[in-house]
């Protein structure tokens, strides 16, 4: 089924559990691994058709992310995200984001800015092909490169971890609803005001795009007040991993 069945990702090119944790959270963008279900180690890693220690370290990292929790005996569930939770990582991420986007704006050089264009390209060009993972990956890149033009690695570590913890849910609903799109081209827009050096019009677009983001990740469960990757047309079959 889906991500958990494309075994073909598992190679000995790279770290097991690195390609697994990938897989993983590929699986918890796309829904087949849901909020608030638990899942075993052993049975995912029948999904994966390998052992069940890379599946279970895979599962430990992104516990640490606070993507996953452990459950005695059981194996990890699947951290849900409620609107409050959505709301302060925002808060947080535009208290630092923004003033350094404008600093960079105004410190760094032309051609490092200039180098970000293809990688906010590809944010687009993922958007426009539904690839999901693609446009994770590319905007997590842009963001965390963009960042890094202060100079302040603690400061891109800690925008990475709030990224982890909130940027996976809604993305299915996103696509779905044809308002991806406009939110990766925010991307090419900001960057364009950096490279003429508008430091005031590069924080408002930055506010804009952080306020436009959280307002397209919420959905908003009656029975629980949880933000999951749901949100999305017909359903999705359930993981063996799942006890």
């Amino acid at each position: 089924m889906g991500h958990l069945k494309q075994s073909h990702l598992i190679t000995t090119r790279e770290r097991l559990r690195d390609q697994v944790a990938h897989a993983l959270r590929a699986a918890l963008i796309s829904g087949e691994l849901e909020p608030g279900e638990v899942y075993s180690a052993p049975g995912l890693a029948e999904d994966f058709g390998i052992s069940a220690t890379p599946v279970r370290e895979a599962m430990l990292d992104l516990a640490r992310e606070g993507l996953v929790e452990p459950v005695r005996n059981k194996g990890f569930r699947v951290t849900e995200v409620d609107e409050r939770d959505l709301d302060q990582y925002t808060d947080i991420r535009l208290l630092i984001e923004v003033p350094t986007v404008g600093r960079v704006t105004l410190t760094a050089d032309r051609a490092e800015l200039r180098a970000l264009r293809p990688i906010a390209e590809e944010i687009v060009a993922a958007a426009r092909a539904h690839d999901l993972i693609g446009y994770l990956e590319s905007d997590r890149r842009f963001h965390l490169t963009l960042l890094g033009l202060s100079g302040n690695e603690r400061l891109v570590e800690t925008v990475g971890d709030l990224r982890k913890r909130s940027r996976l849910y809604g993305l299915t609903a996103l696509d779905e609803r044809g308002e991806l799109l406009p939110s990766a081209e925010e991307h090419l827009e900001l960057l364009d005001l950096m490279l003429a050096g508008d430091a005031m019009g590069a924080e408002a677009c930055m506010v804009r795009h952080l306020s436009h983001v959280r307002s397209l990740w919420a959905r908003d469960d009656s029975r629980t007040g949880a933000v999951g990757p749901a949100g999305r047309t017909g359903t999705v079959g359930r993981p063996r991993g799942r006890r």
